[in-house]
Formats: C-alpha cells, sequence, structure tokens
C-alpha cells in the first residue's frame, strides 16, 4: 500500500507515490549515487513538495482537494485516561499562554508571472525561539520559505514584518529566519524531545488554512518515537532521505508547518512538519523532534550551510531484502540478520577510495553496530566529522572484511 504525505501549507497539495516492491534487482536499480541517507527503508515513503509547485499543478489541485478538510484528528478516543486523567485545562491552558504569542505566520511571497504583482504563494507558520539585542530569531520548515522571493512573518498582533532568510537545510526541512525586534515580546522555551514518551500529551499550536485561523490550539498525545519517514527532495518519485520524526494525533492541517509542538510546561517539543493525508487515515502527524533540530538551527542562524559527514554510497537495509537474494546474492548465513546492502557507490567518493563495492553488506561503523540506514545516519552526524578516519566492516560475499576512509563533507543534494 502507498503512503501519500502532506506538508502543512496552505496551498500544498500532495503527490501519490507508489513504493517499489519484490527483488533486489528492482531495490537495486534508479537508486542515486551519493546520497548517504536512508533509501528504501521500513519507514514511510513521503514525497517532498514545495507550495508553488504544487500550487500550479491543477490535477494535483482538484484531485486532493478534498483530503485537506478531511484529516480531523479524534483524540477523545486515543487519549488513555491514565494518562490525561489530572491533566486540567488550566494546565494546557496556561502552557499555550506561555508560549502562543512566539508562534508566527509565515507567508511566502512570490511572483507568478511577469505582469501580476507579487502575492502571497503559500503561508505556513514558525516559532520565535532567540531575540537579542536587535534581531528575533524564527524557525521555521525549509518547504514554507522554499521558493521565495520575500517572507513576511505575521506577529499575533497583525503586524507584517519583512524577514531575511539566514539558512535553509531541505535535508532536516528546517529554516531559519530574522526579524527586527522591536514589536517582539514573547520567546518561546525550547524544551526537549529526547524526555518523552508515548502517551504524553502534545499541544500543537499554528495558523491551520491560514491567517483566518491563526494561533489554531489543537491537543492530542504523543503517538509514536523515531519514526522513520522518507522523503524525495528531488521529486523523481525515489527516496532520498530518512528523517527522524515525532509522531503525535494531535490535528495538524495545512498552514501548520513550522508551529510549535509543545508539552503541558510550554516547551517546545518538536517543529510540525507534516501529515499523512489519505481519506481512510485519521490523527497522524509528524513533528521534527527539538534535540534533532538544536544543532540544525545553530548553525543556520549563523548563515552556514549545514555540515555533514560523506561516505558516497546509497543502500538498503538488509532487513528488507528477500531470504532467496541474502543466500544466494549475498551469500550470507544465518548468523547476520542486520545490516545496510550498498546499491550503489559514487566515483571518487571516500567508498570508492576504500574500496567498497555493490552488494557489499555493512554492519559495523568503528566499534557501533549498523543495523540501518537511519543508524547509519545518526552515528555518522553525531559521532563523527568532516575529515576524520573511520573503519568499517563490511561482508562480501560472505566473508567478513575491513576498510578505512576519511570521511568528506556532504556534498549538496
Amino acid at each position: 500500500m502507498s503512503e501519500e504525505f502532506k506538508q502543512e501549507q496552505t496551498t500544498e497539495q500532495p503527490k501519490k507515490v507508489k513504493k517499489e516492491k519484490s527483488t533486489l534487482g528492482m531495490l537495486m536499480s534508479g537508486v542515486a549515487g551519493g546520497v548517504i541517507a536512508a533509501l528504501f527503508t521500513g519507514g514511510i515513503f513521503l514525497n517532498m513538495m514545495n507550495d508553488d509547485q504544487a500550487a500550479t499543478t491543477a490535477a494535483d489541485n482538484n484531485s486532493n482537494q478534498n483530503e485537506a478538510t478531511e484529516q480531523t484528528a479524534t483524540t477523545e478516543e486515543a487519549v488513555p485516561t491514565t494518562n490525561l486523567a489530572n491533566q486540567s485545562s488550566n494546565s494546557i491552558g496556561s502552557a499555550v499562554e506561555k508560549v502562543s504569542d512566539a508562534v508566527v505566520g509565515v507567508s511566502n511571497i512570490q511572483q507568478i508571472s511577469l505582469w501580476e504583482e507579487s502575492n502571497a504563494t503559500g503561508t505556513g507558520s514558525g516559532v520565535i525561539y532567540k531575540k537579542d539585542d536587535k534581531y528575533a530569531y524564527v524557525v521555521t520548515n525549509n518547504h514554507v520559505v522554499e521558493g521565495a522571493q520575500e517572507i513576511e512573518v505575521i506577529l499575533t498582533n497583525g503586524e507584517h514584518v519583512k524577514a531575511d532568510i539566514l539558512g535553509t537545510d531541505a535535508l532536516t526541512d528546517l529554516a531559519v529566519l530574522r526579524i527586527p525586534n522591536d514589536q517582539v515580546k514573547t520567546v518561546a522555551e525550547l524544551g526537549s524531545s529526547d524526555k518523552l514518551s508515548v502517551g504524553d500529551t502534545a499541544i500543537a499550536i499554528g495558523n491551520p488554512l491560514g491567517q483566518d485561523f491563526a494561533g489554531s490550539v489543537t491537543q492530542g498525545i504523543i503517538s509514536g518515537l523515531n519514526r522513520a519517514v522518507d522523503i524525495d527532495l528531488n521529486n523523481d518519485n525515489q527516496p532520498d532521505w530518512t528523517t527522524n520524526v515525532i509522531q503525535t494525533d494531535a490535528a495538524i492541517n495545512p498552514g501548520n508547518s513550522g508551529g510549535a509542538l509543545i508539552n503541558t510546561s510550554g516547551q517546545v517539543i518538536g517543529i510540525n512538519s507534516m501529515k499523512i493525508a489519505q481519506n481512510q487515515v485519521e490523527g497522524i502527524g509528524f513533528a521534527i523532534p527539538i534535540d534533532d533540530a538544536k544543532p540544525v538551527i545553530e548553525q543556520l542562524e549563523t548563515g552556514n550551510d549545514v555540515v555533514r559527514p560523506f561516505i558516497g554510497i546509497s543502500a538498503i537495509d538488509l532487513s528488507t531484502v528477500p531470504a532467496r537474494h541474502v543466500q544466494e546474492t549475498l551469500q550470507l548465513d544465518e548468523s547476520v540478520e542486520n545490516g545496510v546492502v550498498i546499491a550503489q557507490v559514487e566515483p571518487n567518493s571516500p567508498a570508492e577510495e576504500a574500496g567498497l563495492q555493490q552488494y557489499d553488506v555493512v554492519t559495523k561503523i568503528n566499534d557501533k553496530q549498523i543495523e540501518s540506514m537511519l543508524d547509519l545516519k545518526k552515528y555518522l552526524y553525531s559521532e563523527t566529522e568532516v575529515g576524520e578516519e573511520i573503519t568499517i566492516s563490511f561482508y562480501r560475499e560472505g566473508n567478513l572484511q575491513t576498510a578505512t576512509l576519511v570521511l568528506n563533507k556532504q556534498k549538496d543534494m
């Protein structure tokens, strides 16, 4: 079954994508070289579409128009009474009051044609997370500001303020904006997503369907943690990246993108980003964990690109390979249960220089056991640096081998 996702801007429309199935050969074909991100994992496949592309695709608009209004979260049945019985409406209200003025609108302004004036082509949300003696800083989603010629931030007092884009990162779907601080009174407190548990209360704040419903609040629970969602960055119907997200049943609707997911203390625990947009699905939304977002925000705030180590492989999880190919093609015995199978090696990459090949099964980097591409990505980005030498353990034709390589800087997608 294919999964359809929507990034929550008011003008966005989803694009349906089907996953490839069956044999190892099919899994290997068409994989873009040089992508170290997780490809064809067991996660859900997300088609990342920017708002201006979606807005100009009439067929997508017509076929999916009804889906935005049909996706509502039914939290009453989903919320366990053991978790929320002691949560009073006052505690929820206090949490919302603490942060609501820091949740703003973000307007993507573009000129559609030479003969028309520039207009807002999409509206999302953002969170003011920092303020200094001159500026205030807003985090939002990359897809909210993508393609913009100008950006306006709409404050809760209704004022439209021109914003500068300091930096964007497509892989994490984050962007940082800067505005003058003279009208900013409230700054959101960033909490910790690493301390969350399934069943914790989750509150989403944002601007569903644009400024007419600005500052809308929805309540639910944390439905899942460490969800792996595959995304397509270049719209070629092939996943280019796997992102780690929080799942919640708090209603997230078009226009909520970039808004705050908060806890009952009023702390931001996630940046709302996307939802499943299918008629048969209710209450499955996703947010970027704030602990994953913090280091990216810090780099984007300085105007620098996000620097990531680069191996130069595309791969699939061993767990997704049919048993027949595990034995016949990879020649692995039953003792090797987890790892990643190299699909392609990019020319002139560290992986090629180290002698890695297609069908090699990577099981360990240094002393870290690698069970999936998500494991590989997390280890590289949290435990290693560009220029560092690493040791890779892998199986080739059933034989365990090792290779060393020096990590390069991740290339642009």
